[in-house]
């Protein structure tokens, strides 16, 4: 991709804009980067890139720093309807992704995981396998840090594990995946999309431009990834928990007798029992699954990839244990941005739950979780602005609070529940309405439970 000369601005100026301005840089653009935010730490990026000679304005859009443009390059969190957007389409400004940018400078073999729930789990125990046996290894993209930012170190022989969301893909050209993997697409980002098929369709272009030396990895468990198998040029392989119930189809990774397997090259290979897996819940039999599939495709051994799985433990903020007091568990789901993922938490619970969730509302479909509410919830308590959409939809199904903020919520969670309960921060929602991220959001529930446990030593030793 020749750059230089050429004048390109950047739209927005998170992780991946600063990266791709300073890639951009590097290869001899005239760069522009804007961004509507004016806060202290955008302050401090402005004066990092300004001293690069990289021209910045925050606080606001202008249209003079879009209008003349050779390219435009987007960060994921910029929609359409921004007005960047809207004068780049107007002056007719090719305008691709951040991801996209990076692809075109990536010399590396890539393996990218779509989804709507477990991508960064995926990606993390696939980066963990990769460099226990090759040592080059990269994991980058939606989880941390961009793709842009990585180029530098990437050579022919990297593996390249990337976690892309729906976003990043809203504006490829080229890229295309040496592995593309499609873990599941459930109701998610509604406040950004028109309906559901306009977000799965975007999950689908990960495989856009796969021919047939690629591969595409599928959950044959998720129904509506089932029939993409004719839509793509690259060979298909599918992973399901049970094989016998594939209709024939050659499922590549299966449970059998409580042992994940593997079917590629040299025939069944027992991975690792099941008993032998650190991470909670049934859904990440599933990631370890497609994880122990991409090791061995690449040529890791199925001693090394039991090796790895045993040790890998869950991520933080992730179905996270955080203490257990008085015989309740506090568990931070924090990473449970979606309808699907709290539903998937719940259904790893095998104790009664005291569900602490809600946020940023994305117009999702709350009442997919009535159900299951129903069996596992003794009582849900609510924060953020999606409240009362949540509890609209869950009011029958079980005693529903409000509370003002997470130390409310998590004194009244530990008011109701009982020894041998659980109470699960699992939100549904994203963060944006209360906090930074859902890192924060899950750092507040972790210092509350804290100070839930010394308030009620404090108690304890008063009694005494």
């Amino acid at each position: 991709m020749e750059l230089k000369g050429k004048r390109v601005t950047v739209i927005g100026l998170g992780n991946s804009g600063v990266n791709a301005a300073l890639l951009l840089s590097r290869h001899g653009a005239k760069v522009f980067v804007t961004d509507a935010g004016s806060s202290a730490e955008l302050k401090k990026t402005k004066d990092l890139l300004a001293a690069k000679k990289i021209n910045v304005e925050i606080g606001m859009h202008s249209e003079a720093f879009v209008k003349g443009s050779d390219l435009v390059v987007v960060s994921p969190g910029i929609e359409d309807s921004s007005q960047s957007i809207r004068w780049a389409l107007e002056h007719k400004i090719k305008i691709i992704s951040e991801m996209e940018l990076g692809y075109r400078f990536c010399k590396g073999r890539i393996i990218a995981i779509t989804g709507t729930n477990g991508k960064s789990t995926v990606a993390m125990l696939i980066g963990e396998i990769l460099k226990a046996n090759f040592g080059d290894t990269v994991v980058c993209g939606n989880m941390g840090n961009s793709l842009c930012g990585e180029v530098s170190k990437i050579r022919k022989d990297t593996w390249v594990v990337l976690e892309v969301s729906s976003a990043q893909l809203e504006r490829i050209e080229k890229f295309k995946p040496y592995i593309a993997i499609i873990l599941n697409v459930t109701d998610d980002h509604m406040d950004r999309y028109k309906n559901f098929y306009e977000y799965f369709n975007h999950k689908l272009k990960i495989f856009a431009n796969q021919d047939e030396r690629d591969l595409l990895i599928l959950n044959y468990d998720a129904e509506n990834l089932r029939r993409l198998k004719g839509l793509t040029g690259s060979s298909v392989l599918f992973y399901a928990k049970d094989r016998l119930i594939a209709n024939g189809l050659d499922i590549a990774a299966y449970i059998r007798d409580e042992w994940i397997c593997c079917i590629y090259g040299e025939g069944e290979k027992e991975i690792v029992h099941i008993n032998d897996i650190t991470l909670k819940g049934v859904h990440n039999l599933e990631n370890v699954m497609v994880s122990s599939l991409v090791g061995m495709i690449a040529g890791v051994t199925a001693r090394s990839i039991r090796d790895t799985v045993r040790k890998f433990t869950t991520l933080e903020h992730r179905f996270e244990t955080v203490a257990v007091i008085d015989g309740v568990e506090y568990i931070d789901d924090s990473k449970s941005t979606t309808v699907d993922s709290t539903k998937r938490a719940l259904e790893s619970c095998d104790k009664p739950v005291i569900l602490i969730a809600g946020g940023k509302d994305k117009h999702s479909d709350y009442s997919v979780v009535k159900n299951i509410v129903e069996d596992k919830v003794r009582r849900v308590v609510l924060i953020g602005e999606a409240s009362g959409v949540i509890k609209k939809a869950l009011i029958e199904s079980s005693l529903v609070d409000e509370a003002v903020d997470m130390d409310e919520a998590v004194g009244l969670a530990g008011k109701y529940a009982a020894s041998g309960w659980i109470v699960l921060l699992s939100p549904m929602c994203s963060s944006f309405d209360m906090y930074r991220d859902y890192k924060e959001r899950g750092n507040k529930f972790k210092e509350a439970v804290k100070r839930l446990s010394r308030k009620i030593k404090a108690s304890e030793g008063l009694k005494k």
